[in-house]
């Protein structure tokens, strides 16, 4: 396989998911499983191991720590997709440190070999006044940058024989289960018996239901070029008043507006998040890897309860 081939229908790899068992992970795994791959999944706990083998995919034991794992994983695969994250919010230091360390291992690791190597990322920070396109470059460079630089760092390896694919994701990947950030600001909700925008919330948000995100990224692991930056959203800007008004619909409580300077405060970390504009489009997406969102919306999911039904 070359750096710009594209394999064939029925050609099946053996791929290795770092976070296999977390939200993205667990469904990229099944998507992978479906279309006759072969799946290895690093995980780092009993439980984790359990769900992963459950679904018919191999384990492979480590964390982003474990850069020997990690570099065992990719050795012995056709393919990388590398989905986890610390996301350690009270230290992103050592987020990032840990994300440029891990992606640096897998991309050596795959140096020469002209195999995929897809890499999350995210529309966060891309652009302020207009929705990112795929055209746009990620102003995340070197290690004390977000996530460590790691989308540039990644694509650094093309040069070096490696079919690198960014999938930046939306804020939201959404669905039931969802423990992400609308799940955290539907908790806020909860707390002050009010569903809070911030400001005016006329700021957008992406969006893309989870079973669409997992498709997308088989769909780059099989198909995409070198260099691809995927856009994995299916709806471009979801209004944040709108989101709100949205939950307090499904809690039976009323939306209210806070004060930016009060949303940490009101919301917690995610207080920093949701008053941000994180829009993106993804024509050029599409139109490249015929990917046609088919699942809920995110304004449907929470109207079905997805984030707001009684939980056991």
């Amino acid at each position: 396989m070359s750096a710009t081939d594209i394999i064939e229908k029925g050609t099946t790899m053996h791929v290795f998911v770092t976070g296999a068992s977390g939200w993205i992970g667990s469904a990229t795994v099944d998507d992978l499983l479906a279309a006759g791959h072969r799946v290895t999944g690093l995980v780092r706990s009993d439980a984790a191991a359990e769900s992963v083998r459950a679904k018919g995919a191999e384990v492979l034991r480590g964390d982003l720590d474990d850069l020997d794992a990690l570099r065992r994983g990719a050795d012995a695969a056709d393919g990388v997709v590398h989905l986890a994250n610390k996301h350690d919010w009270a230290h992103p230091e050592e987020t990032n440190a840990a994300e440029r360390a891990a992606v640096e291992t897998l991309g050596s690791a795959l140096v020469g070999s002209d195999r995929p190597f897809v890499v999350a990322s995210g529309v966060a920070g891309l652009t302020v006044d207009r929705p990112a396109t795929e055209d746009d470059p990620n102003p995340f460079v070197g290690p004390q940058a977000m996530r460590g630089g790691s989308e540039n760092r990644a694509l650094d390896f093309v040069d070096q024989g490696v079919r690198t694919v960014i999938a930046r994701f939306a804020p939201t990947v959404h669905g039931h289960g969802d423990h992400g950030f609308v799940a955290l600001i539907a908790a806020a909700a909860r707390r002050h018996g009010a569903a809070a925008m911030i400001g005016e919330g006329t700021n957008g948000w992406a969006a893309v239901h989870r079973t669409d995100a997992a498709r997308l990224v088989r769909l780059g692991l099989e198909h995409a070029p070198a260099g691809t930056r995927m856009h994995v959203t299916a709806e471009d800007a979801v209004r944040t008043r709108d989101i709100a008004q949205a939950i307090g619909d499904a809690l039976g409580v009323p939306a209210t507006s806070v004060d930016p300077a009060d949303a940490v405060d009101h919301f917690c970390f995610i207080g920093r998040f949701f008053g941000m504009p994180m829009a993106a489009t993804s024509t050029a997406t599409r139109e490249l890897l015929d990917w046609q969102p088919t699942g809920p919306t995110l304004l449907e999911d929470i109207a079905d309860g997805a984030y707001t039904a009684p939980r056991g």
